[in-house]
This record gives structure tokens, sequence and C-alpha cells, in this order.
């Protein structure tokens, strides 16, 4: 699914004025820094994964969920849907046509440290347009605090405390939650929130166990080749 003209200029636009983009990498790969990173997958893809910000691999490639903790889930997808592994990298990009791939902020930061909330509230307009307007999907799994948090900006106090007491619960990557999105122009959705933690080699905690939570979360989901649209 292109990202329409419209939003693409708009993104744009408020990455011109955004401090803390990862210059000297997008100069690396000869990649534009202002041009977004946003693998939309099909419109009518029917399960989505929302994750924190682009690393270092997804400029390379101007794809999201492409580097470490991106193989890794495509990895464990790729096996889920098929019954082995993985071939090669082109394999990975191909699975990502069958999903919905959206972060927070879709533009690397400096030291791939999380983007301030200052950032996040000056794009979550853009990133809540892509959600309610341009996707037919309802279930998401979210990628790591700061991408399942991403969901309580906006929202009013009791909302917001909702999402942050079911981050807290012990079985939160066994459970969802609905959370309703508005859009700009004020139209809502509800969505299936399914959070994960974050699947990068550097979160000691939960990394190797991520692949069997990650396989169960597509067992609640019923995904299967033969359903991945809506």
């Amino acid at each position: 699914m292109p990202l329409p003209e419209s939003q693409r200029l708009a993104f744009r636009e408020l990455a011109g004025d955004t401090d803390g983009i990862d210059r000297d990498v997008y100069a690396r790969f000869d990649r534009d820094p202002r041009e977004p990173i946003i693998g939309l997958g099909r419109a009518n893809a029917r399960v989505g994964f929302f994750g924190r910000d682009p690393g270092r691999e997804e400029v390379r490639y101007g794809e999201p969920f492409i580097g470490a903790g991106g193989q890794l889930v495509r990895r464990t997808v790729y096996r889920h849907l098929h019954g082995e592994a993985m071939p090669d990298f082109e394999a990975s990009r191909r699975l990502g046509e069958s999903f919905f791939w959206i972060n927070t902020v879709p533009y690397k930061p400096v030291g791939n440290k999380a983007w301030s909330m200052k950032v996040k509230r000056r794009f979550h307009p853009l990133m809540n347009a892509l959600l309610v307007e341009q996707w037919q999907g309802r279930s998401l799994i979210t990628l790591g605090r700061e991408a399942f948090l991403w969901f309580g900006i906006g929202q009013s106090r009791d909302e917001r405390a909702r999402i942050e007491a079911f981050w807290k619960r012990d079985d939160r990557f066994e459970r969802a939650i609905d959370v309703t999105l508005a859009a700009p122009d004020g139209t809502t959705r509800v969505f299936d929130i399914h959070p994960l933690p974050h699947p990068s080699p550097l979160n000691a905690t939960w990394y190797k166990r991520f692949p069997a939570l990650l396989q169960q979360r597509l067992t609640q989901l019923d995904v299967r080749a033969d359903n991945l649209m809506t």
C-alpha cells in the first residue's frame, strides 16, 4: 500500500523541523533523512506490527522491521506460516507484504534512543491517520513498552491510566486490550492491542523468549497462510 502523497509530504515537512534524526546514518546509505520509513504492507492485512522506530538497517533498505529485531519477528512469522525456516533475506522482505508495519515515529533517532514524548506527539496525528484511515485491519502486535504506551497519547486521563495499568500486568504478553483511536478528521476506530516485549538482541530479559511469545500471539490471532487478509 503506497503512502498517499499528501501524507508523505506532511511527514517530510515535519521531519525538516525535527531535531535528533540520525542524519549521518542516512548520509552513509545515501538516503533522504526527510523520507519516512513506513512499510505499510497491504491495506487489507488482518494483522499489523507496531514498533518503536527504525534502525540502521531500516535506513539502509528503506523498510521497517528489517534489522536484527525485525528479522527475529519475520523468521518467527515465516516458520509459523510455513512450518520451516525462512530461507533467505529476500524471503523476509516478501513476507512484509502480508502484514501492516508501522512505528511511533518513522525516522531513525541518533544513538537509537527512543524518541522523546515531544517528538512522538508531533508525529502522532499522522501516524494515527495511517492506522484509522488507511489500514482495514484491527489487530496490532506492539513491540516493547514505548510502542505500547504510544496508544495513550492524546487519550483522556482515565483511558491513559487504563493503558498504563495494563502494561504493568504480569499477563500483558498473553492478553489484549482494546483501544479507540481518533483520526484528525474525527473518524474513530477500535483496535485490539496485543503487546509483546521488544525483540532487540540487547533485551536480555525477553530476547530468548520472544519467538515463543510471538508464536503464541499468532496462534491466538489464528494467523494462517490462507487468512492473512481481511
